[in-house]
């Protein structure tokens, strides 16, 4: 039998395990539990795969990721491991065929959606088995208080009493402490050996701004930093979500929109297309993204609000999976927050679901209004400490203007008290500036005491006072009264003079130079690197995988820096192991060669 350091060296092609891997998956091997909570892009996929190679019998995978099967058991094809699906997108004679190779010990790694576990012939089908582990991929999914609660994760409860002996192990990217809690107590883990890595993506850029003119604020930071790159763009509605990708289109970018409205053979071609082309945007609602595995993903963006910071994490964290540079860049304003709560309103969950979501929206309204480092907040949220400013967010990298807002801030909260708590922030503004509006001389309002008293800031600097108002927690929206705001006990202080207040100066957008682009070291030549692109870009059509299946770029940069000239040479790269060398090692040696000789 094969150690975990030879398979992971022999048919991976990497010659050390990351921290923690080599816990986790000797574990494994020696049958206990595991519970898995490690970043996104950290490797945990060998954390289950691994022990599959060495454990007798096949590794039963749970994932909720029908659309990515095919594209996870090809990967695994790539490196010579016996790896199949089953879901519905089979036909009966295919499944049939895959059933048969479960029982004849034929299979190392089997995919099963986690609704296949509600059916008889598959429970019936698996006692039969020789199974190595049980691995339950995005086990946040079991989580009722979790952003992405999926009902047929609770079959997973059965597997502890229907598997005695049977290890298992539960792995996710995304769970802060409650949603741990609720995942080992519903999936029997309380032994489970836990691994909780953290939750940091040092490479990841966290950059958020204030909406103004997004359209104009979107081309500027994708012509500007990401000209020709993949990324994400995500949008709170379905229309929002074509109009956009129509209008990147007209504006010369390779943009598909993605949403549950498309039909099922729509959404595939796309997230295909996706997956294996080069430089295209995925112009998304949140139906898309959990657990794509592109590694090359160099933007993820946001037009809205998140409802969640679980959320904002899940979604930024699809970049960068390759460790380079990437960008996770935002932008909001109060209209988010005011639709993002009428959503929540007339949702149809129970109050205390309803309050628990409350208080997830306010805390990504949090993170959005501070002026402190936003990796440390971020961090913090998760329960993770970070001792210092990351110096790779914006707030580190160009620090808020603030100004002492105290005054300005009594103003707006006692305009929100002297017209009755009643109305929003427009009619607000128009009061303080000394408007004369219909709306004014009906309620009588240029008779009260603040009429007028605001003048010194314009409409703008008054939004920004309330919007930060409403994400500090001094007022709330009022959603019954069509977003009037209304006074959070955390004011009094404020308005007796016992507290003062700095806020945020709003800026306009300042254009950043392709900070996270993937340029090339000076020493690597171009030719080369766009030669080595194309031959792996050739292979996986043929084969019809995305490109990153065939090497990741990382190894296409190695070969640049190596330029390995023999067999021997070429299986020292990462990521080259003995089935990748005998079926590619030729093809890329011929193409540094060719490109030599060119040059």
């Amino acid at each position: 039998m094969n150690t975990a350091l030879e398979v992971l060296q022999t048919t991976f092609g990497f010659e050390h395990f990351r921290e923690p891997q080599q816990a986790i998956v000797e574990a494994i091997i020696s049958g206990e539990d595991a519970f898995v909570l490690m970043p996104t892009g950290g490797g945990k996929s060998l954390c289950y795969q691994i022990p599959a190679l060495v454990r007798p019998g096949c590794g039963i995978v749970i994932s909720p990721l029908i659309a990515l099967m095919q594209d996870q058991v090809s990967a695994m094809q790539q490196l010579g491991v016996r790896a199949s699906f089953l879901n519905s997108t089979l036909d009966t004679a295919s499944a049939v065929q895959v059933e048969e190779a479960l029982l004849r010990d034929e299979l190392d790694l089997l995919y099963l959606a986690p609704e296949r576990l509600s059916q008889t012939r598959t429970r019936d089908l698996l006692q039969r088995a020789n199974i190595s582990l049980f691995a339950i991929d995005e086990a946040h999914c079991v989580s009722q208080w979790g952003h992405d609660f999926r009902a047929d994760y609770l079959l997973l409860e059965q597997l502890q009493q229907n598997f005695p002996g049977v290890p298992r192990v539960a792995l996710t990217a995304t769970a802060d402490p409650r949603t741990q809690r609720e995942i080992i107590d519903r999936l029997g883990l309380e032994n489970a050996a836990q691994f909780i890595v953290g939750f940091d993506r040092p490479n990841i850029r966290y950059r958020i701004a204030l909406k103004n003119n997004p359209r104009h604020q979107l081309l500027r930071f994708l012509k500007d930093e990401h000209a020709g790159d993949a990324g994400i763009i995500y949008c709170l509605s379905r229309k929002k979500t074509e109009d956009t990708a129509a209008w990147l289109i007209k504006q010369g970018f390779n943009a598909l929109p993605y949403h549950a409205g498309l039909s099922s053979e729509l959404r595939s071609t796309h997230q295909a297309r996706f997956l294996r082309e080069e430089g295209v945007i995925v112009v998304a609602t949140i139906a898309f993204g959990m657990g794509i595995d592109k590694p090359d993903v160099r933007f993820v963006v946001h037009l809205d609000l998140p409802k969640t910071i679980e959320s904002y994490y899940q979604e930024t964290g699809r970049a960068g999976r390759d460790g380079r540079p990437a960008t996770a860049w935002m932008i909001y304003g109060l209209q988010d927050v005011i639709k993002l709560r009428q959503m929540l309103s007339e949702s149809q969950g129970d109050e205390l679901h309803k309050q628990a979501e409350q208080h997830r929206l306010n805390a990504m309204l949090g993170l959005c209004e501070l002026t402190s480092c936003r990796r440390v907040a971020l961090l913090h949220y998760f329960g993770e400490v970070y001792p210092n400013p990351c110096g790779n967010c914006d707030s580190c990298l160009e620090p808020a203007e603030t100004w002492d807002g105290t005054e300005a801030s009594r103003m707006a909260l006692s305009a929100v008290v002297r017209t009755g708590q009643r109305f929003g922030v427009n009619h607000l503004i128009d009061v303080l500036r000394g408007a004369e509006t219909d709306k004014i001389w009906q309620f009588d309002h240029h008779h009260l005491p603040t009429y007028g008293v605001g003048k010194a800031l314009d409409g703008n600097q008054w939004r920004s006072v309330f919007r930060q108002l409403v994400g500090r927690g001094y007022l709330s929206v009022d959603l019954d009264r069509f977003g009037a705001l209304k006074l959070q006990e955390q004011c009094r202080a404020l308005l007796k003079g016992e507290e003062e207040i700095a806020l945020r100066q709003d800026q306009t957008q300042k254009i950043v130079r392709r900070q996270t682009k993937s340029a090339l070291p000076d020493d690597i030549n171009v030719e080369l690197w766009e030669a080595l692109r194309e031959c792996r870009r050739l292979l996986a059509e043929e084969q019809g995988v995305p490109p990153y299946v065939i090497f990741h770029d990382s190894t296409l940069m190695e070969m640049c820096s190596l330029l390995p000239q023999s067999m021997q040479e070429f299986a020292e790269l990462s990521g080259v192991g003995e089935r990748k060398l005998a079926k590619y090692g030729d093809k890329f040696l011929q193409a540094i060669r060719d490109t030599a000789e060119a040059s």
